[in-house]
């Protein structure tokens, strides 16, 4: 087994690990990526593609956001559509200043790891067999096998755990040692990427009786479409002409409105869940993104919210390797938890304000109705729709 040694052990080259090697690099702070995928296939997988405010911000300071500020799609707004109308969220009269903007989260991927590599930073994509040890002591490590089919034991101060909801790092803790908040949705959503010019200038959240669906984009020249399904859903039973068909009864509903079509270039099913862990940390081991939360994306919280969790866990050790003081990373999970319960509570207001649900009667529905009159007629109303859709602001600032 070849032994090494570097300063923070990242596991995952998600947007979370990558923007955190990036940030403690820029900081003096030495680390090693691990990555169980191919650099192909997690610079081509599409997730999410909603940036707020904050993590626009982010990338801009630094110095990842060139190619974004060229590509992205500013948005100052969103339509929620039911009853046969279109109702307008206006971000910059609500929340003056700020913005979302659409660029795909394999972008920002694309990005960050064409930046490590410009300053000699070490991605390991393709490895496996990856395990991490020793957590409670201060001498952590993580073993795995590399491309090349030689086992690794990488030596480190501190793991941090990027992998996802599925990864390896939080299954590393004791179970006694965590509490885990869940809730699953009775409904999945059929998600669409399509090559086909945007309907629409800014995103599209439809509420309609046959279920939800919204109409986002990713390029002036490619479209994202997601339909309300059931959780098992069959995606061998939706061909493109029943996608399509679909779409259009859930969002012609607006007179003068018509859905452009085109050729599907991907589709999937996502379960619809929320997830929190706490505490995000144990010993030497940091938690962050999707393998410490997880929120259902009508929200568009996901990628913004490991965005936060970085920003927090760099400043938290980049304070420990300057100072010695353990002051910041010990409040680390505190400091996350906050914004995360935030963006919990919205992400689940908007999926229940929005989805239809099997169970309810003709009196939820009709409550259902009259809170989206209400977020669509009342200012204050709406104003916390776009106070938590752009993002909220970050406490902290990054110093170089």
């Amino acid at each position: 087994m070849r032994t090494e040694r570097t300063q923070v052990a990242i596991v995952g080259a998600g947007p979370a690990g990558l923007l955190l090697s990036h940030l403690l690099h820029r900081r003096g702070v030495g680390s090693v990526v691990l990555e169980i995928r191919s650099r192909e296939y997690v610079e081509r997988r599409v997730r999410a593609g909603v940036l707020e405010q904050g993590t626009v911000d982010t990338l801009m300071e630094a110095g990842v956001g060139e190619r974004m500020t060229r590509e992205g799609l500013p948005h100052h707004g969103i339509e929620l559509r039911y009853g046969g109308k279109g109702h307008r969220i206006a971000f910059e009269k609500l929340v003056p200043g700020r913005r979302i903007t659409v660029y795909g989260q394999q972008e920002v991927v694309k990005d960050l790891i064409a930046a490590r590599l410009a300053d000699g930073g070490r991605i390991d994509f393709e490895v496996s067999d990856v395990a991490v040890h020793d957590i409670d002591t201060d001498a952590p490590a993580v073993t795995y096998v590399d491309a090349s089919g030689e086992r690794v034991r990488l030596e480190c101060d501190v793991i941090a755990g990027c992998d996802g909801f599925h990864g390896v790092t939080r299954q590393a803790i004791p179970q006694d040692a965590l509490t885990v908040y869940r809730r699953d949705y009775p409904f999945a959503w059929l998600g669409v990427l399509a090559r086909v010019r945007p309907s629409t200038e800014e995103l599209i959240y439809a509420y309609t009786e046959r279920g939800f669906a919204l109409h986002s984009m990713r390029s002036p020249e490619i479209s994202r479409f997601y339909l309300q399904v059931k959780p098992d859903e069959d995606l061998a039973e939706w061909p493109d002409e029943r996608i399509w068909a679909e779409l259009k009864r859930r969002l012609e509903t607006v007179p003068g409105f018509t859905l452009e079509t085109g050729p599907i270039l991907e589709k999937g099913v996502t379960p619809m869940r929320s997830f929190v862990v706490e505490p995000m940390q144990y010993g030497r081991l940091y938690l962050a993104g999707d393998a410490a939360h997880i929120v259902p994306p009508t929200g568009a919280k996901g990628l913004n919210l490991a965005v936060a969790d970085v920003r927090v866990l760099t400043e938290a050790l980049v304070s420990w390797y300057r100072t010695g003081s353990t002051e910041l990373l010990e409040g680390y999970s505190q400091a996350c938890l906050k914004r995360v319960w935030r963006a919990q509570h919205f992400s689940w207001w908007m999926t229940t304000l929005l989805h239809t649900f099997d169970d309810d009667d003709a009196y939820g529905r009709r409550l259902q109705l009259s809170h989206l009159d209400y977020v669509t007629s009342s200012e204050a109303a709406a104003a916390t729709l776009a106070e938590n859709y752009v993002g909220l602001p970050f406490e902290r600032a990054l110093h170089d």
